[in-house]
């Protein structure tokens, strides 16, 4: 009885770290892939949830690096059943709460032409570092310092 209780919390320990790690929900060519251009994107990961009106429709799948316009290119692999995002629409990189992981947020836009295999989201906003805008905050603070002397 013991081996059997050890045995079924062995299962679910590797079920809840499948779960936290994100693996158990990858997508095996269930959706279709969009790329996305961004300057800067932070702390974003494969896997990472790509979400509109924060529900889930689909997961980042590959990050690559274009050397020749020096951006990061992201593939996103948008869920089948979410087939009506229009092509105009603009992707973000935001952070869940001040400090937590990174995902990509869709805007929808206007259009009557939706995004479909291989399309690439024009409209991108890269992420918000929180150490270049401390950086910003204080280098603005010190030339007020310096200005009022």
């Amino acid at each position: 009885m013991v081996g059997a209780f050890i045995a079924a919390g062995l299962v679910a320990l590797f079920f809840l770290s499948m779960k936290v790690s994100n693996l158990s929900t990858m997508s095996g060519g269930e959706g279709y892939p969009v790329d996305a251009r961004f300057d800067n994107i932070g702390s974003l990961k494969v896997r990472s949830p790509v979400t509109m009106a924060g529900v889930r429709v689909g997961r980042v799948s590959d990050i690559g690096f274009d050397s020749e316009t020096y951006e990061a290119v992201v593939t996103m692999s948008i869920d089948s059943r979410y087939d009506t995002i229009p092509d105009d629409t603009f992707a973000k990189i935001l952070t869940a709460g001040l400090l937590g992981e990174q995902y990509i947020g869709l805007d929808p836009g206007g259009s009557e032409q939706y995004l479909k295999t291989g399309d690439q989201i024009q409209l991108t906003q890269s992420a918000l570092v929180l150490e270049e805008i401390i950086g910003q905050f204080l280098f603005s603070k010190a030339e007020e310092g310096s200005n009022s002397e």
